[in-house]
């Protein structure tokens, strides 16, 4: 199978995913196999959203949306452009997945497959009804697909490399099982934000989308803020207040409600709004609807701070602060060159051909 074959079928998969990008389905004339699929995936999401809590249709919608915008012709030619992308020999290679917001594990699943890999999947249990779904739909589009997508629940076995996400536990485990495969190994990192005092109303109604968006929970969230020395945090719990419907949510309320009895009873001094806290602490990963923050002075000292700091933190979102940095409200649109922990998955899978 060619490269222009597999960019073909997966520009085929975005526009059937086109159909569920939004809250409200809408069936599209002109989509391969909808007889077969489309109402199998309206099913599937059904599914997804009773099984897990935290998917809900909307952020669902989101996630699809994304992906389905990510995989156009365009897109796809861009990001694998600078690659040598040639004939090479095919490797199983065994994917890990985390189930903290819906498809995240789709990245990896493209990467391998774009490259002219085998995949063996192992999902979570928290995310396992979307993806072998749509890989199905990938093998009736292409049938040079079939044989090379595999799933299993159980032991992960004959494969010949590994990228594997977890938290900082399970790294370590990664890391001895699958010591001598070539191997990429996520583990837990955080996002921040950096307040300069100059932001907008609309920066700060950006800011909110990267906290709140999946409540929270995906790595590129915002979980810490720096601020400047002396802060008024009036303009960013303005900014926040239009996401306020949240906490009607109950999984979301039932964590609101129990961080903050937390913090109340240990005395932890906080700010919250009714659906958000802040509380001033060093570290990096926050609980859901909390978020930290931590006072800054010197502009350069925090830049030595957050590149001394690197391996903990997924983005930097801040409008003129330092390089590479997200804009507000982008966090959880990512490009297809947006590597997670900036490992290059392609330029590692070209390698292990």
């Amino acid at each position: 199978m060619q490269l222009h074959q597999r960019i073909n079928a997966f520009v085929k998969l975005g526009d059937f995913l086109s159909q569920f990008s939004n809250e409200i389905i809408q069936k599209k004339d002109n989509i391969e196999h909808n007889e077969l699929f489309f109402d199998g995936f309206k099913h599937q999401l059904k599914l997804a959203e009773e099984h897990n809590g935290w998917f809900t249709k909307e952020n669902m919608a989101y996630a699809i949306k994304g992906w389905s915008d990510s995989l156009s012709d365009n897109n796809l030619n861009t990001w694998l452009k600078p690659y040598n992308i040639g004939k090479i020999t095919p490797k199983q290679v065994a994917i890990i997945m985390a189930g903290n917001i819906p498809l995240v594990g789709f990245h990896d699943f493209l990467a391998v497959l774009i490259t002219g890999h085998s995949v063996l999947v192992k999902q979570s249990s928290n995310d396992k009804h979307l993806l072998p779904y749509l890989a199905k739909y990938l093998e009736y589009v292409e049938p040079d697909f079939k044989g090379r997508i595999n799933f299993t629940e159980g032991k992960v076995e004959n494969f010949d490399a590994v990228i594997a996400t977890g938290s900082n536990n399970t790294a370590r485990y990664f890391e001895y099982y699958f010591k001598g495969k070539p191997s990429i190994i996520r583990n837990n990192r955080n996002s921040v934000a950096v307040l300069t005092g100059k932001e907008t109303e609309a920066d700060f109604k950006n800011l909110a989308e990267d906290i709140f968006r999946y409540y929270g929970l995906g790595c590129r969230n915002v979980s810490k803020i720096f601020v400047p020395k002396n802060y008024n945090f009036d303009g960013f719990f303005n900014g926040m207040f239009h996401w306020n419907p949240i906490i009607e949510k109950a999984k979301y309320a039932n964590n609101y409600d129990y961080n903050k009895a937390v913090y109340l009873m240990s005395e932890f001094d906080m700010l919250e709004n009714g659906f958000l806290m802040i509380k001033e602490d060093a570290s990096y990963a926050s609980p859901i609807a909390t978020v930290f923050y931590e006072f800054y002075e010197d502009p350069q000292q925090l830049k030595e701070k957050l590149k001394a700091d690197n391996s903990q933190i997924q983005c930097i979102v801040s409008n003129g602060f330092t390089e590479n940095e997200i804009p507000f409200g982008a966090s959880q649109k990512p490009e297809l060159w947006d590597y997670a922990d900036s490992v290059d998955s392609v330029e590692f899978l070209l390698a292990i051909s």
